[in-house]
């Protein structure tokens, strides 16, 4: 499974707003400049995140974007299906009654066990990502980032937050 560079920049992002002050904001350009990425792409990922309701959007001077609830309350699955939706990643067609080979419609009593099996493995990767939260993210980066990270992403935030 490919997830797009949105979910990635989501996340990123996500990290960043955790660590700010509960009324603070970041602009999406600022966002966009401290990750290097594209303003207009990952604005359309901000929104999606907004509309999900992971993300506030604030307009006027100290506008800008701040989580819409807890960092302990918003999941890394809730990130992922805000950016990438919530359907399946594996679609079943039933090639298995295609072709040469096939049988009658009613020869086919149990489900596929191919998409049984890719199912039952999409349903792990999913419950993995529902039992770690961005708080979770939060704390594993601080706890193992180079202090000059720190350090240097400290000093960015100071000149770019608004509160």
């Amino acid at each position: 499974m490919k997830l797009s560079d949105g979910v990635e920049w989501s996340l990123h992002c996500a990290v960043v707003l955790a660590s700010l002050p509960s009324e603070a904001t970041l602009p999406g350009s600022a966002l966009a400049e401290f990750h290097g990425v594209s303003e207009s792409y990952l604005l359309k990922h901000l929104k999606a995140l907004t509309k999900t309701g992971i993300l506030e959007s604030v307009s006027g001077p100290k506008g800008g974007y701040r989580l819409a609830k807890q960092a302990e309350d918003i999941t890394l699955l809730d990130i992922v299906e805000a950016i990438e939706g919530t359907e399946s990643a594996f679609r079943c067609r039933e090639i298995r009654q295609r072709g040469p080979a096939c049988l009658e419609p009613s020869a086919y009593k149990l489900p596929c066990a191919i998409n049984a099996t890719m199912l039952q493995a999409e349903q792990a990767w999913k419950a993995a990502l529902r039992r770690q939260t961005l708080s979770d993210l939060v704390e594993h980066l601080g706890n193992n980032l180079d202090p000059r990270a720190i350090e240097k992403s400290g000093a960015w935030l100071q000149e770019n937050v608004r509160c």
